[in-house]
């Protein structure tokens, strides 16, 4: 029988449980300093603050290219040859356009249903704000996206995290390890240990998240008068929130279908995980312990290391749910008649141009100006989103985390059954 002080020994040192703790400390604080320090004093202190999430984000960043890398080749060269990388990788690809279909589909339906945009007074707004994002924007072509995807170095998709093209150049390597046979293995086994060992390292990093969530929390309240946003976008804010639920609620059915009532141990398993991604808006600064709880929830680590790195470039669920949401908002607000044939071209569109855009900063919103612009709806638009996209970052990043789970886990059942 356990000892209750053990369990309560347990509970406090429960990642998750110190994580919730530094989200509540962290609003508490910003909300105290946003009410009682001048707007450029709270400015100056929400950046310093926000060192703290820099600080736990890089640290993550610095083991994601060695763990992607080792563990991608160390799992396409247990799989043994091009046929069976094949096979994984079709039945990825396949779950990742349905899943990107349907969180498209699911925000186009809210946002026609409850219509957000209507009615919204533009008078007030600020384009100017928008200016980062159109110069992204203005640069994103088919030449940029193909250059973005292919690497030209591996050198230098490890110094700048790009997954993608550390994914594309690790099947090649991991293909030709596996051609080689027995005279790879030393190489391999390396790769192998080095995983371990980075895994090991990711320990010792999460130590540090609560600190990090504490910082990015306490940051954005410091600036932030989030009662004043609320009321601002009530009705945007509350349209987007009723999507993205709708989208989880067809997550979890759906993991419940295929995987039964192994579904809420993969929950349980990734609670810390959608939690961290939800506070810091960062899917990528969980991935390293997404690798890690899915491996201890079952799944063999040649199907996790090889899903994975796919998952986070191709399969943003709840990125793709904004993105038509976001993008059929600024038409209504700037009164732009869509008919449906028109936006299921845009859905298709967004599908295509939103791949392997994955570590692009504000990649959403870049995707949703140019699609725009194709359109010919107004590209600074962008501006009516931007005071409550920080928000929506939250639910979209800890959404991203579970569509990714859920596709490792179903495509790991998957492969125990062949």
């Amino acid at each position: 029988m356990n000892n209750p002080e053990s369990q309560k020994q347990s509970l406090k040192g429960n990642l998750t449980f110190q994580i919730l703790i530094a989200m509540l400390l962290g609003g508490i604080l910003g909300i105290i300093i946003h009410n009682n320090l001048t707007e450029s004093g709270a400015k100056e202190f929400s950046g310093y603050i926000k060192l703290l999430a820099t600080i736990f984000i890089r640290l993550v960043q610095m083991i994601i290219s060695p763990l992607v890398f080792s563990t991608l080749v160390v799992g396409i060269a247990k799989l043994g040859d091009i046929k069976s990388v094949g096979r994984i990788g079709g039945k990825a690809m396949g779950w990742f356009f349905t899943a990107s279909f349907i969180s498209l589909l699911i925000g186009m339906f809210w946002v026609n249903v409850l219509k957000p945009g209507e009615g919204l007074n533009l008078s007030n707004i600020d384009v100017t704000t928008a200016s980062e994002v159109t110069e992204k924007t203005q640069a994103f072509s088919a030449q940029n996206f193909i250059e973005h995807i292919i690497p030209k170095s591996i050198v230098e998709a490890m110094a700048t995290n790009e997954i993608l093209q550390i994914v594309i150049f690790s099947i090649f390597f991991g293909l030709a390890a596996a051609a080689i046979g027995d005279n790879s293995k030393p190489v391999v086994n390396a790769l192998d240990k080095l995983s371990h060992i980075v895994l090991k390292m990711v320990n010792y990093v999460m130590k540090f998240a609560p600190i990090g969530v504490f910082g990015a929390i306490a940051g954005v309240f410091a600036i932030r008068d989030f009662n004043e946003l609320l009321f601002t976008y009530a009705k945007f804010f509350g349209s987007f929130l009723v999507g993205i639920s709708t989208l989880w609620f067809v997550l979890v059915l759906v993991g419940y279908i295929f995987l039964k009532s192994r579904m809420s141990i993969l929950l349980k398993r990734i609670v810390s995980p959608i939690v961290i991604a939800f506070s810091t808006t960062s899917s990528e600064a969980v991935f390293p312990k997404l690798t890690e709880e899915l491996e201890r929830f079952g799944i063999k680590d040649r199907i996790v290391s090889f899903m994975l790195p796919l998952g986070y470039s191709f399969n943003l669920d709840g990125s793709m749910m904004y993105m038509t949401f976001a993008s059929i908002f600024i038409a209504q607000a700037y009164g732009i008649p869509l008919d449906l044939p028109t936006q299921f071209t845009m859905l298709f569109v967004l599908m295509l141009t939103s791949k392997g855009i994955a570590g692009v900063p504000r990649a959403s919103l870049v995707v949703v100006a140019a699609t725009c612009g194709m359109f010919k709806i107004p590209i600074e638009g962008i501006a009516l989103i931007l005071p409550i996209d920080h928000f929506c970052d939250m639910f979209r990043s800890g959404t991203n985390v579970l569509g990714n789970a859920l596709a490792t886990s179903v495509v790991g059942k998957w492969e125990e059954k062949d």
